[in-house]
């Protein structure tokens, strides 16, 4: 099936109408993508196809206040991670697996720990704050363009070569930027969308983590099963040399690294994604809805 092919859905979660495209049958896979700005589940969709292909059910959705669904009046990390068990309900999926890119890493891996009756599998993609911090480095997880995007946010939402500039900071291989991906990007990340970004910014600034919690990778192999971990060799913040890292104290996890991959991994790595969360999920085949 053609990624053109697919259709926009929409499902109501805590009163907001929220988007979704899904292609395929069989075990449910629930695609989660980033907290960047112009992030939507379009991150996913040259994914969906190859992953239906194999015989799942993949679904890919705008989380409140990305894309095409409607913002809320919470902007809190928690109300995001909500919104997974909430579209999982309204679509009357039973259990799914999660696949997670980027800033979706955490929730995915706190709704899976506390919703193991609902949660097969996990799959991560480049979710740095999900890796060890270096003893010689406690780099932020971001890029300079992010950065840049970051400061002046208040003054005005981005232009097309911003939204370009992004995306080549996150992507190894600059020809996949075609004219409709950038178009899609910029659609993304102004307006309303824009809006959301910055309430979410400002929450952030007013509820910032308490210092000397424990790192999240380390409820990792709390999961019933491991899981799968995929990251760019040529990724920000040192997550080349993280990731060897976390492999080396957690011998157990299966942590993947790709070579030519920054940090949209489901662009960068598509084959290798698609193969590797094949092979991963086809292991013990999860159960139907």
């Amino acid at each position: 099936m053609d990624e053109s092919a697919l259709h926009d859905k929409f499902a109501t979660v805590a009163g907001l109408r929220l988007r979704y495209v899904e292609v395929g049958a069989g075990p449910a896979l629930l695609l989660l993508h980033g907290g960047s700005l112009g992030s939507s589940a379009d991150v996913f969709r040259r994914n969906l196809p190859p992953l239906a292909a194999l015989g799942f059910r993949a679904i890919a959705f705008d989380q409140p206040g990305f894309g095409q669904s409607e913002t809320p009046a919470d902007h809190s990390n928690a109300y995001r991670r909500d919104s997974i068990m909430g579209l999982m309900d309204a679509l009357a999926i039973s259990r799914a697996s999660l696949i997670a890119h980027s800033q979706a890493g955490g929730p995915a891996l706190q709704v899976a720990l506390k919703r193991p009756d609902r949660i097969d599998r996990l799959v991560v993609l480049g979710t740095g704050s999900l890796l060890p911090l270096l003893e010689d480095s406690n780099a932020p997880d971001t890029s300079a363009a992010q950065a840049r995007l970051d400061r002046r946010m208040s003054v005005r939402e981005p232009s097309v070569d911003d939204t370009r500039k992004l995306l080549e900071a996150n992507l190894f291989h600059h020809d996949l930027i075609t004219p409709e991906e950038l178009a899609l990007r910029h659609a993304n990340s102004i307006g309303p969308c824009f809006s959301a970004f910055c309430e979410r910014q400002r929450w952030a600034q007013e509820h910032p983590k308490e210092p000397g919690g424990a790192p999240l990778y380390r409820r990792l192999l709390e999961l019933r099963t491991p899981p799968l971990m995929i990251f760019g060799k040529q990724d920000r913040a040192k997550a080349f040399e993280r990731a060897s890292l976390l492999k080396q104290l957690h011998p157990k996890l299966e942590v993947h690294i790709v070579d030519e991959c920054k940090h949209l991994v489901p662009w960068d790595a598509a084959d290798a994604f698609v193969r590797l969360t094949g092979e991963f999920l086809h292991r013990s085949e999860p159960r139907q809805n």
